[in-house]
Protein backbone atom coordinates (compact mmCIF):
# COMPACT_ATOMS: atom_id res chain seq x y z
CA UNK A 1 0.00 0.00 0.00
CA UNK A 2 1.23 3.82 -0.88
CA UNK A 3 1.84 6.45 1.13
CA UNK A 4 -1.46 9.21 0.92
CA UNK A 5 -0.86 12.89 0.38
CA UNK A 6 -2.32 16.30 0.38
CA UNK A 7 -1.75 17.98 -3.37
CA UNK A 8 -1.29 21.73 -3.08
CA UNK A 9 -1.94 24.31 -5.49
CA UNK A 10 1.32 27.01 -4.72
CA UNK A 11 -0.30 30.35 -5.34
CA UNK A 12 -3.66 31.56 -3.39
CA UNK A 13 -3.70 28.28 -1.85
CA UNK A 14 -0.19 28.32 0.36
CA UNK A 15 1.35 31.75 -0.53
CA UNK A 16 -1.06 35.14 -1.37
CA UNK A 17 -1.60 35.12 -4.83
CA UNK A 18 0.89 37.81 -7.27
CA UNK A 19 0.48 37.59 -10.91
CA UNK A 20 3.15 35.92 -12.22
CA UNK A 21 5.31 35.64 -8.80
CA UNK A 22 8.94 35.43 -9.69
CA UNK A 23 10.56 37.92 -6.84
CA UNK A 24 11.00 36.00 -3.60
CA UNK A 25 10.72 39.16 -1.17
CA UNK A 26 7.07 38.98 -2.49
CA UNK A 27 6.31 35.64 -0.93
CA UNK A 28 3.42 35.53 1.99
CA UNK A 29 2.44 32.66 3.47
CA UNK A 30 -1.51 32.66 3.29
CA UNK A 31 -3.31 32.50 6.58
CA UNK A 32 -3.31 28.96 8.42
CA UNK A 33 -0.80 27.42 6.02
CA UNK A 34 1.96 26.79 8.49
CA UNK A 35 -0.49 24.93 10.59
CA UNK A 36 -2.55 23.32 8.10
CA UNK A 37 1.38 21.68 6.86
CA UNK A 38 2.07 21.00 10.24
CA UNK A 39 -1.25 18.77 10.72
CA UNK A 40 -1.43 17.37 6.93
CA UNK A 41 2.18 16.25 8.40
CA UNK A 42 1.36 14.85 11.56
CA UNK A 43 -1.49 13.13 10.06
CA UNK A 44 1.38 10.96 8.46
CA UNK A 45 0.41 12.26 4.76
CA UNK A 46 2.62 13.62 2.17
CA UNK A 47 2.65 17.45 0.86
CA UNK A 48 3.03 17.81 -2.53
CA UNK A 49 2.21 20.69 -4.42
CA UNK A 50 1.40 21.18 -7.92
CA UNK A 51 1.14 24.19 -9.47
CA UNK A 52 0.71 25.23 -13.06
CA UNK A 53 3.65 28.00 -14.14
CA UNK A 54 3.03 29.34 -17.57
CA UNK A 55 4.84 32.15 -17.37
CA UNK A 56 7.81 30.03 -17.84
CA UNK A 57 6.25 29.45 -21.11
CA UNK A 58 5.19 32.94 -21.50
CA UNK A 59 8.74 34.73 -20.77
CA UNK A 60 8.29 36.15 -17.85
CA UNK A 61 10.37 34.07 -15.35
CA UNK A 62 12.56 31.33 -15.45
CA UNK A 63 13.02 27.61 -13.46
CA UNK A 64 15.70 29.46 -11.43
CA UNK A 65 13.06 32.12 -10.22
CA UNK A 66 10.87 29.31 -9.22
CA UNK A 67 13.52 27.74 -7.23
CA UNK A 68 14.06 30.84 -5.15
CA UNK A 69 10.29 31.57 -4.62
CA UNK A 70 10.38 27.82 -3.65
CA UNK A 71 13.38 28.65 -1.05
CA UNK A 72 11.61 31.56 0.18
CA UNK A 73 8.80 29.25 0.89
CA UNK A 74 10.57 26.82 2.78
CA UNK A 75 12.47 29.38 4.68
CA UNK A 76 8.78 31.10 5.96
CA UNK A 77 7.76 27.20 6.52
CA UNK A 78 10.64 26.57 8.89
CA UNK A 79 9.95 29.96 10.83
CA UNK A 80 6.63 28.92 11.65
CA UNK A 81 7.50 25.31 12.51
CA UNK A 82 6.41 23.97 9.91
CA UNK A 83 7.59 20.93 7.08
CA UNK A 84 8.89 22.05 3.72
CA UNK A 85 6.24 20.11 0.83
CA UNK A 86 7.80 16.79 0.14
CA UNK A 87 7.79 17.55 -3.54
CA UNK A 88 7.12 20.68 -5.72
CA UNK A 89 5.98 19.81 -9.17
CA UNK A 90 5.16 22.45 -11.84
CA UNK A 91 3.51 22.23 -15.75
CA UNK A 92 5.80 25.58 -17.52
CA UNK A 93 3.77 25.21 -20.57
CA UNK A 94 1.03 27.15 -22.44
CA UNK A 95 -0.11 27.11 -25.94
CA UNK A 96 0.07 30.89 -26.28
CA UNK A 97 3.43 30.87 -24.75
CA UNK A 98 6.72 32.74 -26.32
CA UNK A 99 9.62 30.22 -25.15
CA UNK A 100 9.05 27.75 -28.36
CA UNK A 101 10.59 24.74 -25.97
CA UNK A 102 7.46 25.16 -23.94
CA UNK A 103 4.79 26.17 -26.35
CA UNK A 104 2.38 23.19 -26.17
CA UNK A 105 -0.50 21.62 -24.94
CA UNK A 106 0.62 18.81 -22.81
CA UNK A 107 -0.64 16.43 -20.01
CA UNK A 108 0.63 18.12 -16.75
CA UNK A 109 -1.43 21.56 -16.88
CA UNK A 110 -3.88 21.53 -14.66
CA UNK A 111 -7.15 20.17 -15.27
CA UNK A 112 -4.96 17.56 -16.66
CA UNK A 113 -3.73 15.26 -13.80
CA UNK A 114 0.03 15.16 -14.84
CA UNK A 115 1.79 16.11 -12.57
CA UNK A 116 -0.53 14.28 -10.09
CA UNK A 117 0.13 10.84 -11.49
CA UNK A 118 4.07 11.62 -11.98
CA UNK A 119 3.65 12.51 -8.29
CA UNK A 120 2.00 9.15 -7.33
CA UNK A 121 5.18 7.16 -9.89
CA UNK A 122 8.02 8.69 -7.87
CA UNK A 123 6.63 9.07 -4.27
CA UNK A 124 4.50 5.67 -4.48
CA UNK A 125 1.51 7.82 -3.53
CA UNK A 126 -1.63 6.03 -3.19
CA UNK A 127 -4.29 8.70 -5.40
CA UNK A 128 -7.51 6.51 -4.02
CA UNK A 129 -6.26 8.02 -0.14
CA UNK A 130 -4.80 11.44 -1.50
CA UNK A 131 -6.71 14.45 -2.12
CA UNK A 132 -6.50 17.97 -3.02
CA UNK A 133 -6.57 22.04 -2.09
CA UNK A 134 -6.67 24.36 -4.59
CA UNK A 135 -8.00 27.68 -5.51
CA UNK A 136 -9.57 26.90 -8.90
CA UNK A 137 -11.96 24.37 -9.83
CA UNK A 138 -9.06 23.51 -12.27
CA UNK A 139 -7.18 22.06 -9.42
CA UNK A 140 -10.06 19.87 -8.31
CA UNK A 141 -10.57 18.63 -11.41
CA UNK A 142 -6.85 17.39 -12.06
CA UNK A 143 -7.47 15.82 -8.91
CA UNK A 144 -10.66 13.75 -9.56
CA UNK A 145 -9.24 13.00 -12.80
CA UNK A 146 -5.93 11.30 -11.15
CA UNK A 147 -7.94 9.54 -8.63
CA UNK A 148 -8.39 11.37 -5.48
CA UNK A 149 -11.46 10.83 -3.95
CA UNK A 150 -12.22 14.20 -2.53
CA UNK A 151 -10.82 18.10 -2.05
CA UNK A 152 -11.07 21.23 -1.33
CA UNK A 153 -11.62 24.64 -3.03
CA UNK A 154 -10.00 27.36 -0.88
CA UNK A 155 -11.30 31.03 -0.78
CA UNK A 156 -7.78 32.70 -1.00
CA UNK A 157 -6.11 33.25 -3.97
CA UNK A 158 -8.71 33.17 -7.02
CA UNK A 159 -11.09 30.96 -4.91
CA UNK A 160 -13.22 34.08 -4.65
CA UNK A 161 -13.44 34.18 -8.25
CA UNK A 162 -14.84 30.74 -8.98
CA UNK A 163 -18.20 30.01 -10.09
CA UNK A 164 -19.12 26.90 -8.06
CA UNK A 165 -20.60 24.68 -10.09
CA UNK A 166 -20.95 20.64 -9.90
CA UNK A 167 -17.92 18.72 -10.79
CA UNK A 168 -17.63 14.52 -10.82
CA UNK A 169 -17.30 14.59 -7.54
CA UNK A 170 -18.41 16.18 -4.17
CA UNK A 171 -16.25 19.05 -3.35
CA UNK A 172 -15.28 21.20 -0.08
CA UNK A 173 -15.08 24.73 0.05
CA UNK A 174 -12.97 26.30 2.94
CA UNK A 175 -11.99 30.04 4.06
CA UNK A 176 -8.55 28.99 3.24
CA UNK A 177 -5.72 26.27 3.68
CA UNK A 178 -5.95 25.23 7.23
CA UNK A 179 -10.12 24.90 6.75
CA UNK A 180 -9.20 22.79 4.06
CA UNK A 181 -6.89 20.96 5.66
CA UNK A 182 -9.27 20.50 8.88
CA UNK A 183 -12.16 19.58 7.14
CA UNK A 184 -10.31 17.16 4.66
CA UNK A 185 -9.11 15.03 7.44
CA UNK A 186 -11.95 15.00 9.54
CA UNK A 187 -13.49 13.83 5.95
CA UNK A 188 -10.25 10.95 5.29
CA UNK A 189 -11.16 9.51 9.68
CA UNK A 190 -14.51 8.81 8.26
CA UNK A 191 -13.67 7.13 4.80
CA UNK A 192 -9.84 5.30 6.03
CA UNK A 193 -10.17 2.04 8.29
Amino acid sequence: MGNKAFFLDRDGVMIEEENYLADPAKVRLCPGCAEALRRIARAGFRIVVTSNQSGIARGYFTFAEIAAVERKIVELLAAGNAPAPDAWYYCPHHVKGTVAQYVRECDCRKPRPGMLLQAAREHDLELSGSVMIGDKLSDLRAAFAAGCPSAALVLTGHGSEQKLEPLDRRYLVAGNILEAAEQLLALLKGEVR
